[in-house]
């Protein structure tokens, strides 16, 4: 016979005035958080309890009733009730729904309470986007609901920007599909199917960050010299139906491309049947995304590849085309520039002569089947494909016994490795980075977003890396300058040699910089180098003794170029970096930006509306524009919005030279400003462009 389940029975519920109430000295919360008691009470007053209170009996000495009460799980609500008692507001004996506990109950009191806060959960986001929506089309103001619930207006209207989005994304969401930043960033645009579309790519795509979907959602024209319009070709873009947008009368650089859906289609399924075919090598996985974050492959290990041997033709060839080079250089030693042809061969010499030096890798069929690679779009249009990563879960256990025995680490530098995230890395994994708030509107120029402030000073970083390792000279009195202050103004250790360069992470930066000179020239030198270093570790102290003085020190800048920092980041209050010791750092940053020279224009930055313009207030973009163009071209798009402002400006600034103060040099920034005053005025070619 089945055995009945037993029943329970559930405590009586009855109303109590309020003065027969007093608070448990059981109260599991004794740390004030979220809504104030004051807010409580007003929210009581125009609603109701909605909530009845957890009570027990107290009894006497002798174990009887006493008629009061004691409320261990409920305590800011009886608060909120005893504020409206002194206030006038309520009956000190109105009845109060309370849910009494029974005498001589198992349950502790601070049970009770400390079970009524720990198994309540909080609402989820989209439940309350339609609730909001639903009091909206109820009738009820967005400024109503703010009050409602005590909370900004700001965050009401966010939460009713979702209704923007399409409901296939929403669904998504919901199953924890995507999270919540990435939802916002879709709420920028109104067009579902764009949406959809945009989620289709980003979702096959490893880098999925917001700013990835914002800048794919406001695109509306893409120029035909974009990475991505050469790396499909405008042929196979028209034949699947994209239009294309021309000047007649100015040159327009191939025009603009009008239907970037299309394009970023095309670029997708052309990295896919990239990937497959890099798949097909023999690779355990291989990425594919349209760009990667910077420093991307930095907690992966690497296997070596052994460089394809030159064929006999293909040595016979390189000796010719060095013998070709060779003449043609003395031929015209002496004179002050090379013709126009003769400038155009020496190009093509070295073209070939790249081609044939820079030899393509064979890897080990054992070790690509625990390895992968990236593939993806390259800044000048080309397939980029990174072979060779390990995840550290695929490295064989004994590597760690024998990497980095002699205290060199070969894997150390790989370009895009350094001064960067690792893989998979998320917006806000960056210490002390505050969020990108946008200053509120008013009048004058407000302080830059603290995030805004670090990209740029990341951009700077990167550049001034560059120049760094370009010019040994500097490098070395940097080195020594920072060991001599070392040495006399600081207790010195035990240690024989304390001298070392830490690897500086930029963990925040804008879209544009992988792709930049920068990025790319310091991916370039770090790949010459690494190619001339010795297969054998124990002959590396060998071959560097053996180097001649110039390439010891070019060696010794690049090294040092890692550790340059001149990041501005906003640091906690007690922590181990003080904010006084990053104001030092900038401006030690900036004596070295000068000695270098260092001009951000040359190196290739430029204000858009993704990496300033659009992050700033109307102030700052009207201060960009009259500093570049003059007042007038300012006073023409004063009475804009901001997003059309920002595009204007963007256009404005195109080729000005124009740089925030935090990416100016000292004696660069003063040439600059005369030259772009002297060249600033005629308004009226640049409008007409």
């Amino acid at each position: 016979m089945a055995t009945a389940i037993p029943k329970i029975t559930l405590s009586s519920s009855r109303d109590i005035p309020f003065n027969r109430l007093v608070l448990s000295q059981s109260n599991v919360r004794r740390v004030k958080s979220g809504l104030s008691i004051e807010e409580l009470a007003r929210d009581i007053e125009r609603r109701g309890l909605l909530q009845s209170l957890n009570v027990r009996p107290v009894l006497d000495g002798e174990g009887a009733e006493t008629g009061t009460y004691e409320v261990p799980a409920g305590g800011r609500r009886f608060r909120a009730l005893e504020l409206l008692v002194k206030q006038k507001k309520l009956a000190k004996t109105a009845p109060v729904p309370c849910v009494v506990r029974e005498v001589g109950s198992a349950i502790l009191a601070e049970d009770d309470s400390l079970a009524e806060n720990v198994q309540r959960v909080a609402l989820h986001p989209l439940d309350q986007f339609r609730a909001f929506r639903d009091m909206l089309e109820k009738g009820m103001s967005e400024e109503e609901i703010a009050a409602a619930f005590f909370v900004a207006p700001a965050v009401v209207k966010q939460r009713l920007r979702l209704m923007t989005v399409s409901d296939k994304l929403l669904d998504i969401y919901e199953k924890d599909g995507m999270r919540l930043e990435q939802l916002m960033a879709f709420s920028i645009s109104d067009d579902h199917a764009r949406q959809e579309q945009v989620w289709d790519i980003v979702s096959q795509s490893h880098n999925r960050e917001p700013y990835v979907i914002r800048r794919m959602l406001t695109e509306k024209t893409v120029r035909a010299s974009d990475a991505r319009a050469r790396f499909v070709g405008l042929e196979a873009y028209i034949v699947a139906g994209g239009h294309v947008m021309r000047d007649l009368f100015e040159a327009d650089d191939g025009g603009w491309l009008q239907d970037p859906a299309i394009l970023d289609r095309l670029v997708m399924e052309k990295l896919q049947e990239a990937a497959e075919q890099v798949r097909a090598e023999g690779w355990k996985w291989v990425e594919t995304a349209l760009s990667f974050p910077w420093g991307h492959t930095r907690h992966f290990a690497e296997i070596d590849g052994r460089e394809v041997p030159l064929t006999d033709e293909e040595t016979a060839r390189l000796e010719v085309l060095r013998a070709e080079q060779e003449t043609i250089e003395a031929e015209y030693a002496q004179a002050d520039e090379y013709p126009d042809e003769v400038d155009a061969r020496l190009g093509e010499i070295e073209q070939a002569i790249v081609a044939l030096e820079e030899r393509p890798l064979t890897f080990d069929s054992a070790d690509m089947a625990r390895a992968g690679a990236f593939v993806s779009l390259d800044s000048d249009g080309t397939l980029q494909v990174e072979r060779g990563f390990v995840l550290p879960e695929d490295m064989p256990a004994e590597s760690e016994e024998t990497d980095d025995a002699d205290g060199y680490d070969h894997a150390g530098y790989d370009g895009r490795d350094h001064d960067s995230t690792g893989h998979g890395y998320q917006e806000g994994e960056g210490d002390n980075i505050a969020p990108d708030v946008e200053p509120e509107e008013e009048d004058g120029i407000k302080p830059l977003p603290d995030r805004l402030l670090t990209e740029l000073t990341a951009w700077r970083t990167l550049a001034l890396r560059d120049a760094f390792a370009s010019n040994p000279h500097i490098a070395l009195t940097e080195l020594l300058h920072t060991l001599v202050r070392d040495f006399y103004w600081q207790t010195s250790g035990a240690d024989c040699l304390e001298a070392y360069v830490r690897e500086i992470s930029l963990p925040v930066h804008s879209p544009d910089m992988p792709g930049s000179l920068p990025a790319h020239a310091l991916r370039q030198r770090n790949d010459g180098w690494k190619h001339d270093l010795p297969e054998d570790e124990d002959a590396l102290w060998r071959w560097i003794d053996g180097l001649d003085d110039a390439s010891r020190m070019a060696l010794l800048a690049h090294c040092l170029s890692f550790g340059v920092n001149a990041l501005y980041e906003r640091m906690p209050a007690y922590g181990a970096v003080s904010q006084r010791s990053v104001t030092e750092r900038l401006k030690r940053a900036d004596r070295l930006a000068s000695a270098l020279g260092l001009d951000l224009v040359e190196a290739g930055w430029q204000p858009s509306v993704e990496n300033y313009l659009g992050r700033v207030t109307k102030a700052r973009i009207l201060q960009a524009v009259r500093e570049a163009r003059g007042d007038e071209a300012a006073d023409r798009i004063a009475h804009l919005k901001k997003p059309d402002m920002a595009r204007e400006a963007e256009r404005l600034l195109d080729g000005s030279g124009w740089l925030p103060e935090a990416l100016r040099t000292v004696g660069l920034a003063d040439q600059a400003q005369v030259e772009t005053v002297t060249t600033g005025g005629d308004m009226e070619a640049i409008a007409a462009e």
